[in-house]
This record gives C-alpha cells, sequence and structure tokens, in this order.
C-alpha cells in the first residue's frame, strides 16, 4: 500500500553532505593549514599575513572572471581602495578601531568596484580588457596626485591601529595580524562560498555561459555582472584593509597594474570558476616566488614563466581543477 504523502519522509541532507556545500570542510582546511604556518614559520608571519590579503584579491577576481566571464586587468584598484580608504580614516581621522578600519576598507572597495563596474561593464570583449587597464591607471594616478591624502609616492604611513578589543596587541612579529587575516579569510570564504552556490551564484554563471539565454528569460545581465563587481571590491576592500593594518602603510604598488596582472595569474594558476582554485594559486605563487627571489635573485623570474607555461600547457583547468580530474579519473578506474 502505498504511503499518504504527508506521511512520506522528506529528503535530507546528510551532517557530512551539508558540511561540505557550506564551505565548513573548506574553512577547517583553511583555519588547520594556517595554524600549521602559524607554529612552522613563526618568524616569517608578515609574509603569510600578505598571502592572505592577496588571496582575498584573486577570491574577488574569480567573482568577475570565473563566475561572471569578464576578463579585467585592473581589479587591483579595488584592492588598493579598500587600503587607501582604511589607511586614509586611521591616519587623518584617527579611526584605529581594526574591525571600522575593515569596514571602511570593504565600502571603500565596493564603492570603486561600483564605479568601475560602471565604466568596465560598458564594453565587451577587448575593449572591456583595455577599459579595465585604463581604469586602474587612473586610479593609480588619483592616488599620486592627491599626496595630502594619500602620501603619493612616499605612501600613507602613521596607520597605528588599536589592540583588537581592546586585548591583543599588534606587535613586531605579526602574530595578532596573522590570527586577524586567517579569521577574516574564513568568514569571507564562507560567505563567498554560500553566494555562488545562491540562486544568485547560479544566475552568474548562467551569464557567462549564455547572456542572451539570461536575456530571454527576464533577467537583466548588466545588472547582475554590475551587482557581482560590488560584491567582488567589497572582498578586495578587506584584503586591502587587512594589508594596511597589518603593514601600517599603504604605498601606490597597492594600485599597480602588476599587481592586477599577478593576481590574475595566481587565478590561472589555481583554476578560475573555483574558490579553492583562487587559494591554492594565490598559496603557490606567492610561496614559490618567495623561495626563488631568495634563492636565485637574478633568474628566478624565469623559473616562475616557465612554471606558468607548464600549468597552462598541461593542467589548463588549473592545479584544483586538474587536481580534481586526475583523482575522479583514478577513482573509477577498477581495482
Amino acid at each position: 500500500m502505498a504511503v499518504p504523502m504527508a506521511h512520506q519522509p522528506k529528503p535530507t541532507l546528510s551532517i557530512g553532505k551539508r558540511f561540505t556545500d557550506n564551505g565548513l570542510l573548506g574553512v577547517l582546511a583553511i583555519l588547520i593549514i594556517g595554524l600549521l604556518g602559524y607554529f612552522l614559520v613563526p618568524n616569517n608571519l608578515a609574509l603569510l599575513t600578505q598571502i592572505v590579503a592577496i588571496a582575498l584579491l584573486v577570491l574577488s577576481i574569480d567573482l568577475v572572471t570565473g563566475y561572471c566571464g569578464v576578463a579585467t586587468l585592473g581589479h587591483a584598484a579595488l584592492f588598493g581602495a579598500g587600503a587607501y580608504a582604511a589607511g586614509i580614516a586611521a591616519a587623518h581621522f584617527g579611526v584605529t578601531e581594526p574591525l571600522t578600519m575593515t569596514l571602511i576598507g570593504l565600502v571603500g572597495g565596493a564603492l570603486a568596484g561600483l564605479v568601475s563596474g560602471l565604466v568596465i561593464l560598458r564594453a565587451h570583449g577587448l575593449a572591456q580588457l583595455v577599459l579595465s587597464i585604463a581604469v586602474i591607471h587612473l586610479f593609480h594616478e588619483a592616488a599620486n596626485k592627491a599626496s595630502g591624502w594619500t602620501g603619493g609616492s612616499d605612501g600613507l604611513s602613521a596607520i597605528m591601529p588599536d589592540p583588537i578589543f581592546g586585548m591583543f596587541e599588534f606587535d613586531l612579529w605579526g602574530r595578532t595580524a596573522y590570527v586577524y587575516a586567517l579569521l577574516l579569510l574564513a568568514v569571507v570564504f564562507v560567505a563567498l562560498r554560500l553566494l555562488v552556490r545562491s540562486p544568485f551564484g547560479m544566475l552568474a554563471r548562467g551569464v557567462r555561459e549564455d547572456p542572451i539565454r539570461i536575456a530571454a528569460m527576464g533577467a537583466s545581465a548588466h545588472s547582475v555582472v554590475l551587482r557581482m563587481y560590488v560584491i567582488s571590491g567589497a572582498v578586495a576592500g578587506i584584503g586591502g584593509a587587512l594589508s594596511a593594518i597589518s603593514t601600517q602603510v599603504v604605498g601606490l604598488d597597492s594600485l599597480s597594474f602588476t599587481l592586477s596582472a599577478e593576481a590574475l595569474v595566481m587565478l590561472v594558476l589555481g583554476g578560475v570558476g573555483s574558490l579553492y582554485g583562487a587559494l591554492i594559486g594565490t598559496v603557490v605563487f606567492m610561496l614559490f616566488e618567495d623561495t626563488l627571489s631568495a634563492a636565485n635573485p637574478f633568474h628566478w623570474l624565469t623559473i616562475v614563466g616557465a612554471l606558468l607555461i607548464a600549468v597552462v600547457l598541461f593542467a589548463p583547468k588549473g592545479l584544483y581543477g586538474t587536481g580534481l580530474a586526475v583523482a575522479g579519473r583514478l577513482k573509477r578506474r577498477p581495482s
């Protein structure tokens, strides 16, 4: 006899499945690996903190490039906007509470994302890429000219963040800054994981695959990408604020074209369209760069270039995507 509809059990996700879908497994991995770094290289926590800050920038690029299909080489403008917003608030207005500085960086990055998006999304393809380059040069020049606020080519200093919650001071070894960076990354990662798996995230992927069909369904592809650009700017702004808090100085290099290009390379290295790939690409590239530049300061760029060529030719899905593909083939192989 058939079971009445009212008494049929509702399908539920297992605890492990929900744990994975919400990105909590990824957060646990981030925290474990981060704590290992804390204890294994206690004298190089400044580098690890900077890796986290750049990882937030790479994650923000992945939102618009990997999930929306927008090519950009100007995303460091959003990172730098967040860094300068937090730095100016501290140096000129006395706002030195770290959480408040982070929120100010978030707002600064989001506003820069809105402005950049309104300009860049006016074009498509190659013209879009050229506009993104023009945007970052304009941001860089504006920061250089407004030296009274930004410090110009000398950089903005006198950024002295208060202890977090009045208890945890930012020491010379960078321990507090690193722990704060890890917690920020964990919170942002969970939020982005929920975002990309939400209906809005699915809509963004639809815009990347077939914007005409999305328009036929009644949705505005331009509105979707612009909103994602603002969210991306907020994430990059958090990274910029973290950089300003941890280094206590903001320079024009945070608005450089080089930073944008390197961040895009990190994303391609790890895997476009994957939050895990963005993190893996950032960690591998920056640790590789730091190790090689110290071992061979004259020829390390040659080795980095060879690595990138090898990844593009033999692992076009990036390190994370290729790793998943290999693991899938091994799992399907009969014993």
